[in-house]
């Protein structure tokens, strides 16, 4: 109840676009990916922060591939009708994450039990030591008999040397085998107790029955097979208990453990992946519907075959709802561009993250801040946040350059993106050098990208680039950001307008920042 309370509390913080309660994914930032960085998908105050709601490592991959990558529309259609009725399941989705709650997951303990299940069993198939399990037992009650009836200690301790040299041979295996599965016994019963309670359920939605039906399938269900093995992996850690030494010798203890470890393998061995892979999953898509659930005003976009984008009020989904200001786009998508103008602050860098990160939500099979939306499948690409690298010995100029190559290359060879279509965004670009030269660079490079099929959005402040309008026989379309200045005042309403901006507020700011003009 104390979990439910906070997992309640941190929602309504949310509301006030408070994220802070949630994990903000910074293990995945990546400056490299075509879209993240620049979109602002992972790291403090993210669209993942927003949306992750998974409370196992696995759970917060798989939702961060889904956000780094292009799905297939009928991926994309399973996501959205199983998140509509995970949305609808509040109750549910919210104990699935209290139980989550309680794990205590260490870095890379679930790649350590993937490798445990490739590594050769250490008593099955080893007739001497699955001998030993028998024996030794045997030999510790002969000996301790003896001690009593007949012979001297020294001498009945001679009929334990045996147990000392299997434990002696098998030592530095189990050791392997505790490293990689230490501590994983309290993490496992947490993917159990989560695994439970998705058995438990009852679904409509055929992606999410086909999920819980990996953890149903022949033989006992996968929650009571994790427990066991928990607590199998529980009593290795008795090996350091201070009198461990007598169930050593008397029954091979690490020996005994080691054997009831094998043969869950050898049971469960290709069961377990699998069972892993739903439960990220249906983590991945509880985070989807608690993001549907949160904001009903959303909708779910439509994926269609014609190369068109349209997205009526599309609004950024990090922005508060009292100071979001959505606008319309309706544009091809394949040789086409919006050449988007505007003064300091007026907004351009906040729609083409606007489009951008609507994108992405749109094709990881996420509802979309927009009243409707329809889109081909696109592969994003940026150019917005490049900088100098010193390692490299690289400036800014030289970076963009490398990233506008990057960009370039996509849009020209389909096999770079699967055959899906690139849609770029790119902002200020060439702003590294003297404007001559970055006049001349843009138009050339806008002139190729059309020439290329490539679509997106470009912003600038090089208003001259406007005149590549009547040129492009309808290929480049001119919209404006405007500022109005009143009475020394700046004035921004972020709306869309066609044409080329008209409007200068440069000046005024220097002025209020001191600079004499």
């Amino acid at each position: 109840c104390e979990r439910l309370a906070q997992i309640n509390q941190a929602e309504a913080q949310g509301q006030t676009n408070d994220f802070s309660a949630f994990p903000d994914g910074e293990a995945f930032i990546d400056a490299q990916h075509p879209y993240s960085y620049d979109l602002d998908i992972f790291g403090p105050y993210s669209l993942y922060q927003m949306i992750s709601r998974a409370a196992t490592s696995i759970g917060q991959q798989r939702l961060a591939q889904w956000l780094k990558e292009v799905a297939q529309p009928p991926t994309i259609r399973q996501r959205q009708e199983a998140s509509q009725e995970l949305a609808q399941m509040t109750d549910w989705q919210h104990e699935l994450r209290a139980y989550g709650a309680a794990i205590s997951e260490e870095s890379g303990q679930i790649d350590r039990i993937y490798r445990w299940l490739q590594e050769p069993y250490i008593v099955l198939g080893r007739s001497g030591r699955k001998m030993a399990l028998w024996v030794a037992p045997v030999l510790f009650v002969v000996a301790m008999a003896l001690w009593i009836t007949l012979l001297p200690w020294f001498l009945a301790l001679l009929l334990l040397i045996p147990a000392g040299l299997w434990l002696r041979n098998s030592l530095d295996e189990i050791q392997k085998l505790h490293n990689q599965t230490g501590k994983a016994a309290g993490t496992l019963r947490t993917y159990a107790q989560l695994i439970r309670h998705i058995e438990e359920a009852t679904f409509q939605t055929p992606r999410l029955q086909h999920l819980q039906q990996a953890f149903l399938g022949e033989g006992e269900p996968a929650s009571k097979a994790i427990d066991r093995l928990a607590y199998r992996l529980s009593q290795l850690d008795v090996r350091y208990n201070a009198f461990v030494f007598l169930l050593e010798f008397s029954v091979v203890w690490d020996l005994q453990q080691a054997y009831r470890i094998d043969k869950w393998k050898a049971t469960h061995k290709e069961q377990l992946p699998h069972w892993f892979e739903a439960l990220a999953e249906i983590e991945a898509l509880v985070s989807l519907g608690n993001l549907a659930l949160n904001n009903p005003d959303w909708c779910q976009p439509e994926i269609q075959e014609q190369r068109e984008f349209f997205a009526n009020e599309l609004g950024h989904p990090l922005i508060a709802v009292d100071k979001r200001v959505s606008n319309t786009i309706n544009m091809p998508t394949q040789g086409h561009m919006h050449l988007l103008t505007g003064s300091n602050m007026a907004g351009k860098s906040t729609w083409l993250r606007t489009v951008g990160i609507n994108i992405v939500l749109a094709l990881a099979g996420a509802p979309v801040c927009a009243k409707n939306m329809k889109l081909p499948l696109l592969q994003v690409y940026t150019s917005m946040r490049t900088q100098d690298a010193l390692h490299e010995s690289t400036s800014s100029f030289y970076a963009e350059l490398k990233r506008l190559k990057f960009i370039i290359e996509a849009v020209e060879d389909p096999a770079k993106t699967d055959g899906i279509p690139v849609f770029f965004l790119l902002d200020e670009i060439l702003k590294g050098t003297n404007s001559r030269d970055r006049h001349t660079g843009a138009k050339a490079l806008i002139r190729q990208l059309i020439a290329s099929r490539g679509a997106g959005l470009i912003a600038t402040h090089d208003l001259e680039l406007g005149a590549l309008e009547a040129e492009a026989d309808g290929r480049i379309e001119n919209w404006a950001i405007e500022v109005d200045i009143r009475d020394g005042q700046l004035f921004f309403d972020y709306k869309l307008k066609r044409g080329v901006s008209q409007s200068f507020n440069a000046t005024l700011l220097m002025q209020q920042m001191g600079i004499k003009i």
